[in-house]
C-alpha cells in the first residue's frame, strides 16, 4: 500500500520539487512553489495520520528512488555513503579488502580478488560466498552489507564464508587499495605496444602516458589500445587521453543541454606524445560513456581504425549537484556530441514501451569524419573492423546475467589445476560439459516472440482461436525451445570467450588473462595484423 500511495501522490508532485534545482523559474515560479508547498503538507500529515507509524526517511528516500526510475538510469540520488563511493571510483584509491564483491539478501559473493591484496592473502577466491562478518550475519543486514568489509588501514575483520559446500572462516588485514586506470601494458611483438585502458579515474592519463612513453622507448612503432569492459568516468579525463594523439586546439567533444552554462566545447589544451603513430583502438558492447568519447572522436578524427564490437552507446553526460546533509543528485545534464558531431546514445529514455522499457534508436544518422568517412550516430561507436567474438547477443548476456558463466568458472576451477597460462586450453569437450551444465541449470531465456506469444495465447482473445492453432501455438513454442538449445552452439565463439575469460582469472589473475589475450584474443591478433600492413591501415582511414 505505501509504494502505491507513494507512485500515485509523492512522486508527481516531488519531481517537480526537485525540478526547483535546475528551473530558470520562467513563468513557472507559481506552479513550482505551489507543488512544493502540496507536497510538504502532504507528507506531514501522511506521517502524522497515517494508521500505523511511518518511517519518514524510508518513505523519502522510496519516493527518490522512484521518481528517479521515470528518467534515465544515471540520475541518482547519492546518500552521505554513496558520495564517498563516488569520489573513491573517481579517484581510484580506498581503504578495504581489495575484492571486487556483489551484495544478495543472505551473502556477499567474492566476484574477483584483486592479487596480492588484502581478500587474496587471506585466502579468498572467486565464487566464496561471506555470510558471516564478524559477529553480524549478512541475511539480517538490509542494505550495504559489503560497507563492513571496509575500514582504515591496518584494521582486520573475520569472515565466516561459504566455498563449494564447506564452511570456512579467515581474517582479512585491510590495506589501502590503489585501483590503476591502466593495469596492464606490454609489447606484444618488437614493433607494437598494447595498453589497457580499465577506467577513466583521476590517473587515467597520467597512466596511459606514462605506459605509452615507456613501449615508445622498448621500441614501439605501433600502439593497440584495449578500451573494452571499460565503463567510462571522467569527462576530463576522455578528453586529455584522446589529446595523447591529438594536437592541442583540436576539439575533442561538444556537450548540449537545456541549460546555457552545459553547452560547452571541449578542445584539447596539451602537447601531444606523438599524433603520427598508427594507432588501433579495441571495443566492445560494455565500452561505454569515456570510452565512447575517446574512440569516437579518434575515428571521427581519422587517427585510429576501431576494431571489436558496436559499442554501449551511452551518450549522456552527468554531473554531481550538492543537496542537504552531505547529500548528492547525480543529474544528466546534457548529450555529448564526438567530433563529428554524432551523439552516440543508444537507448531513448524518454519513450518507453508498453513494459515502460526505453526504446532503441533504429533510424541512424550519416556524419563524416575528417577525411570524408561515413559514420552514424544513435547506437554506440561502430568498429571499422567488426570481430564476432567481441559482439554481444541476448543469450550470452542472460548467461552472464544468472551467473551461469561465473558459477561453471567456480565449478571448473576446483576441478581441473593449470600452472601455467601457456597450459590452459578449453577445448571441445569442456564446452560439451558447459551445454550440459546449462541444460540441468535451471536457467531459462525467454525471447521476445515468446514473450509475445505467451501474451496473445494467455488473453481473452485466445479463446476465439481453434484447437488446431492453440496445437500449433505449443509446437511453434517447442520449435523456440529446440532453437534456444540450439543457440548455445550458434553462439559458441563468442560464449567461449567470455567462459575463458572468467576461468583464467580464477587461476593467473588480470595479468594471467592479459598475457593469454596477447596471443589468443581475436581483437589483438586482428589489430596486430592490421598494423603490419601499412596500406590497409590507411585505406581504412580515407588516407
Amino acid at each position: 500500500m505505501k509504494r502505491t500511495l507513494l507512485k500515485r501522490v509523492l512522486i508527481p508532485v516531488i519531481a517537480i520539487a526537485f525540478l526547483i534545482a535546475g528551473s530558470s523559474f520562467k513563468g513557472d515560479f507559481f506552479e513550482i512553489a505551489k507543488q512544493i508547498e502540496i507536497f510538504t503538507t502532504l507528507f506531514k500529515e501522511l506521517n502524522m495520520n497515517y494508521v500505523d507509524e511511518t518511517n519518514p526517511a524510508e518513505l523519502m528516500d522510496t519516493a527518490i528512488k522512484n521518481m528517479l526510475e521515470e528518467l534515465d538510469p544515471y540520475t541518482k540520488f547519492l546518500n552521505e555513503q554513496d558520495v564517498e563511493t563516488f569520489k573513491i571510483n573517481n579517484q581510484g584509491k580506498y581503504s578495504g579488502i581489495g575484492a571486487v564483491v556483489r551484495s544478495f539478501k543472505d551473502k556477499i559473493l567474492i566476484v574477483e580478488p584483486y592479487e596480492n591484496y588484502p581478500a587474496d592473502k587471506a585466502g579468498l577466491k572467486a565464487g566464496d560466498e561471506i555470510i558471516k562478518i564478524g559477529d553480524i550475519t549478512v541475511s539480517q543486514i538490509q542494505d550495504n552489507a559489503d560497507e563492513l568489509l571496509k575500514g582504515a588501514n591496518n584494521t582486520t575483520v573475520e569472515v565466516t564464508y561459504l566455498r563449494q559446500g564447506q564452511t570456512k572462516t579467515t581474517t582479512i588485514n585491510r590495506e589501502a587499495i590503489e585501483v590503476d586506470a591502466v593495469p596492464f601494458y606490454k609489447m606484444i611483438n618488437e614493433n607494437t605496444g598494447y595498453i589497457v585502458l580499465s577506467k577513466f579515474n583521476q590517473k587515467a592519463t597520467k597512466q596511459t602516458k606514462e605506459a605509452l612513453l615507456d613501449l615508445k622507448n622498448k621500441g614501439a612503432n605501433n600502439i593497440v589500445l584495449d578500451l573494452r569492459d571499460n565503463p567510462g568516468g571522467l569527462l576530463t579525463e576522455a578528453i586529455n587521453i584522446t589529446n595523447l594523439f591529438i594536437p592541442k586546439g583540436e576539439l575533442v567533444v561538444t556537450t548540449k543541454s537545456k541549460v546555457k552554462k552545459f553547452n560547452r566545447e571541449y578542445k584539447t589544451t596539451n602537447q601531444p606524445v606523438d599524433t603520427e603513430i598508427p594507432l588501433v583502438v579495441l571495443v566492445n558492447g560494455r565500452s561505454a560513456s569515456a570510452s565512447e568519447i575517446v574512440s569516437g572522436s579518434l575515428q571521427d578524427l581519422d587517427r585510429a581504425v576501431i576494431v571489436g564490437a558496436r559499442s554501449f552507446g551511452k551518450g549522456l553526460v552527468q554531473r554531481p549537484l550538492k543537496l542537504t546533509y552531505g547529500t548528492q543528485l547525480k543529474v544528466t545534464i546534457s548529450r555529448y556530441y564526438t567530433a563529428s558531431g554524432r551523439c552516440i546514445q543508444a537507448l531513448d529514455y524518454w519513450n518507453r514501451d508498453e513494459d515502460g522499457n526505453a526504446l532503441k534508436n533504429t533510424k541512424f544518422q550519416d556524419f563524416t569524419t575528417k577525411n570524408g568517412r561515413k559514420v552514424q550516430d544513435g547506437g554506440g561507436v561502430l568498429p571499422d573492423i567488426e570481430i564476432a567474438t567481441s559482439k554481444t547477443n541476448a543469450l550470452t548476456q542472460s548467461l552472464i546475467n544468472n551467473h551461469l558463466i561465473f558459477d561453471f568458472a567456480t565449478d571448473y576451477f576446483y576441478k581441473n589445476n593449470f600452472e601455467k597460462v601457456s597450459n590452459f586450453n578449453f577445448d571441445e569437450s569442456e564446452y560439451a560439459n558447459f551445454k550440459t551444465y546449462v541444460g540441468n541449470s535451471n536457467f531459462e531465456f525467454e525471447t521476445k516472440a515468446e514473450k509475445a506469444l505467451k501474451e496473445v495465447m494467455a488473453s481473452e482473445e485466445s479463446s476465439l482461436y481453434s484447437s488446431q492453432v492453440t496445437d500449433n501455438y505449443k509446437s511453434l513454442l517447442m520449435a523456440m525451445n529446440k532453437d534456444k538449445t540450439a543457440a548455445l552452439e550458434k553462439y559458441k565463439k563468442e560464449i567461449q570467450k567470455n567462459l575463458e575469460d572468467e576461468i583464467l582469472k580464477r587461476y593467473f589473475y588480470r595479468n594471467g588473462l592479459y598475457e593469454y589475450h596477447l596471443l589468443n584474443d581475436e581483437a589483438i591478433l586482428t589489430a596486430t595484423a592490421l598494423l603490419k600492413d601499412d596500406s590497409k591501415y590507411k585505406e581504412i582511414l580515407g588516407y
